[in-house]
């Protein structure tokens, strides 16, 4: 019993030093493996997790989506017919369609949103979507577009950057505009003048503008302008002049506004000489008078707008057509801006919107919206058929829409863009009134929009 007891505690004696070894050489673990391993573990954490595979609609379930725009009655009714195609060859899935104007769109969207009722997909404009990305309230589609490969193959490259973000795709383009000159045919016949042609110069652009600007009835009043451009808005006219004279509106960071530099001046000096000197260019008091479009209405030769106006042009009782925008002295260049597709994070039946979207970028949603006439599709290979470019609503030369891709710049986004536009604009309205010198306006701009910049970083 004693021999025993004594190789117990023996054996007890040796598993205890053999204990003791071990743990002394686990400590024993030299700095720079611990080193070396921590950075793997910190690598790890700050790594965000995949996104999750896209889920495939239940063939047989029936699933129920919104789609909400901005737009007039006649975009709803191609619009439904566009939903009645889906409809059809997804015939599970109910789609109900709500069109609103631009204003009050934006508000209801923010209603639905606050009271966590937001539609399922809603259109998108591409100024706005650095903000309502930042959000947080938009689904990420890159899944999607995994799961449905060569989707965005022959989508215009351009528009659709501009939905992309470091982590992928939080919208679709829908469809593009890029702004040409409009001229009235009519108004250029009565003065004996030739057509603008794509050649055409800002210096052209001002020259004839002065020749068709005329006091028609003698009364000391200018009754006809020679060209109307929205002036509030950059995307319209004064964008691709500030471009096309060398300058810029904003840095490539979004930190700092551009429009005090010495050419983008220069851009504005030339705009504000045919506005005040000139008095070719109707002022925002006078356009007014006009419901907003004095081109339309008859009293204004030329404008610069997107494919939009197309057709309600269609039904104006004098001729017009298109040409290239102005060339700058330092190039030519215009805006190009989109509406989009956007996915709200909240959907119940994400999928079901997917496919909707899809559908609609596809290359039968694509053909009904070119059919609508408002603008250009993103679908490169319907843009360059005979559904685009063979309209027949109006005669024109729809090819320099497209051709103007070539020279088209995108229309800036990002975060405060909305506030950061109405600094711009409503400062600038006091400009073409002549209530504000110039020179210093736009110094008064530059310090305000970097402030709105500044808060939105």
């Amino acid at each position: 019993m004693k021999k025993n007891s004594r190789l117990f505690w023996l054996i007890i004696l040796l598993l205890s030093s053999l204990i003791l070894f071990a743990a002394c050489g686990g400590a024993a673990t030299p700095a720079a493996e611990k080193e070396a391993a921590e950075p793997a573990a910190s690598q790890a954490d700050s790594t965000s997790p995949p996104a999750e595979p896209a889920e495939a609609v239940p063939a047989d379930a029936p699933v129920e989506i919104s789609y909400m725009m901005w737009g007039d009655p006649q975009e709803l009714k191609v619009w439904q017919q566009i939903v009645d195609e889906f409809q059809a060859a997804n015939p599970n899935i109910k789609v109900n369609v709500e069109v609103s104007d631009w204003d009050s769109y934006w508000d209801k969207l923010q209603t639905l949103f606050a009271a966590d009722t937001p539609p399922d997909v809603f259109a998108m404009d591409a100024p706005l979507y650095p903000d309502w990305a930042s959000r947080g309230v938009l689904l990420n589609l890159q899944p999607y577009i995994d799961a449905s490969p060569g989707l965005l193959d022959g989508l215009y490259p351009g528009p659709l950057e501009t939905y992309k973000r470091d982590d992928g795709y939080y919208g679709l383009p829908r469809d593009f505009q890029t702004i040409v000159l409009f001229y009235n045919k009519d108004k250029f016949d009565e003065a004996g003048l030739p057509y603008p042609t794509d050649d055409w110069t800002m210096t052209d652009l001002r020259e004839a503008a002065k020749k068709l600007t005329k006091d028609g009835d003698g009364d000391g009043k200018i009754d006809q302008w020679g060209l109307y451009v929205d002036l509030w808005d950059m995307e319209l006219f004064w964008s691709g002049a500030v471009w096309g004279y060398g300058g810029e509106i904003i840095n490539v960071e979004r930190t700092q506004t551009l429009l005090g530099e010495e050419k983008s001046r220069e851009a504005f000096h030339f705009i504000a000489d045919m506005v005040l000197e000139d008095k070719s260019v109707p002022d925002p008091t006078i356009t007014a008078e006009f419901g907003d479009d004095p081109f339309a209405a008859g009293v204004a030769a030329m404008t610069t707008i997107g494919h939009w106006a197309v057709p309600t042009y269609s039904e104006l009782e004098f001729k017009w057509d298109v040409a290239a925008f102005p060339a700058g002295p330092a190039a030519r260049a215009t805006s190009v801006n989109s509406a989009g597709f956007v996915v709200s994070k909240a959907s119940k039946n994400p999928a079901a919107a997917w496919e909707f979207v899809k559908f609609a970028v596809g290359s039968t949603g694509q053909t009904r919206l070119t059919e609508l006439g408002f603008a250009i599709p993103i679908l490169k290979s319907i843009a360059e058929s005979p559904v685009f470019l063979e309209q027949k609503s109006a005669p024109i030369n729809q090819k320099v829409f497209l051709d103007a891709t070539a020279y088209a710049r995108t229309k800036p986004a990002f975060k405060g863009y909305d506030e950061w536009a109405s600094v711009v604009g409503d400062t600038l309205a006091l400009v073409w009134t002549g209530e504000k010198e110039l020179d210093e306006a736009l110094d008064e701009i530059v310090s305000q929009a970097d402030e709105v910049l500044a808060n939105n970083q």
